[in-house]
């Protein structure tokens, strides 16, 4: 088993990167998708997304839950990509309900040691600035800079992709 985290930027090429990960990994790969199909401009995004995809790979709709489908689909000839944390924060977020939030981190964070097979997570650094204004842009960053650190702690690689460019934070990557 082991974990990857893939961080950058918007249009930094994570997602790219993320896909030849898993399809270096030679497994079965099932695709975790967190984006909702807002406005046309995240419909554009996410049709991209999945043009871009090889056709063998099984994809999941899972805007909330993820634990409980890493759980089922996270087995030991699987590869498993989520794209990307940042949605399903501010789809947990957006909910408005801080039961729910809570309860989704603490059981994705809970079902990251038990994990079989490879997980690779994609997320937005989006720290990297001056502090936003507003109460929610706020929150939201901690919540994903905390996130993060916890992940970053479970994970076997960390990568940061700048320009298209992977720079290792922590374990190997293989590519």
């Amino acid at each position: 088993m082991t974990i990857s985290l893939i961080l950058g930027g918007v249009k930094s090429g994570k997602s790219a990167l993320a896909e030849r990960v898993a399809s270096a990994t030679k497994l079965n790969v099932s695709y975790i998708a967190t984006a909702t199909a807002d406005d046309l401009g995240m419909q554009q995004r996410i049709k991209h997304h999945q043009q871009d995809r090889p056709a063998n790979w099984h994809t999941i709709e899972e805007p909330i839950h993820l634990a409980e489908q890493l759980q089922k689909h996270c087995t030991k000839n699987e590869c498993v990509l989520v794209d990307c944390l940042t949605l399903w924060l501010t789809n947990l977020l957006m909910t408005d309900n801080e039961v729910l939030l809570k309860t989704e981190i603490a059981a994705l964070l809970a079902a990251l040691p038990c994990i079989k097979g490879e997980l690779i997570f994609v997320s937005n650094e989006t720290n990297m600035g001056i502090m936003p204004l507003g109460d929610l842009t706020r929150r939201y960053c901690d919540e994903i800079g905390l996130l993060h650190q916890a992940i970053a702690t479970l994970s076997d690689t960390v990568v940061l992709t700048v320009a298209g460019l992977p720079h290792i934070l922590k374990g190997t990557l293989d590519v």
